[in-house]
């Protein structure tokens, strides 16, 4: 009699613990296409920002050098964190070169990649709040319980946030009840 009940037991505790490693397992599949989107989006705005070197010193008189920090990019090997910043202030300076060169407005190239800089801003934002949203569902089962045992046990770890930020970093921790 003891040794079914504690078989039950066994089972039972099997089955939770398949569950939720699982269910971990989808949220780390949907973490890895979220960062596949977002490293796609951002590789998409480097290329662009690079053909528009080759544009911008054709269609008017810049000599120096433009986009250096994104030139040297080439050849670092930097998180999609950093390179994302680093392509911000790529574009912040595209967009400053754009407005104080205005014949660069009337040329079509640089329209296309003005127009595929924008569109690309669009997707940047919506990678960026799926990747987060899956980031904040996978960090509450590691801090709650039952599921941050098996978290424990496989040794899973909380992620930050596209922005940066962790879940010690916001306020949630100063919260009490």
């Amino acid at each position: 009699m003891y040794g079914l009940m504690i078989f039950i037991v066994i089972c039972f505790l099997l089955l939770w613990y398949v569950t939720i490693y699982n269910k971990f397992q989808t949220f780390i599949i949907r973490i890895n296409e979220a960062e596949a989107s977002i490293d796609s989006t951002l590789r998409k705005r480097f290329d662009l920002l690079n053909k528009s070197i080759s544009i911008i010193k054709a269609n008017t008189d810049i000599k120096e050098e433009i986009f250096e920090d994104i030139v040297k990019l080439r050849s670092r090997k930097l998180t999609n964190f950093e390179l994302d910043r680093k392509l911000y202030d790529g574009i912040n300076e595209f967009d400053k070169i754009k407005e104080e060169h205005e014949d660069l407005k009337k040329c079509d190239s640089f329209i296309k990649i003005e127009l595929n800089l924008n569109e690309s801003e669009a997707e940047i934002v919506a990678s960026r709040r799926y990747y987060n949203d899956i980031i904040t569902d996978y960090n509450k089962i590691i801090r709650t319980f039952p599921s941050n045992i098996v978290a424990k046990l496989c040794g899973y770890k909380q992620k930050t946030y596209f922005d940066g930020k962790d879940m010690t970093d916001d306020k949630i921790n100063d919260f009490k009840l």
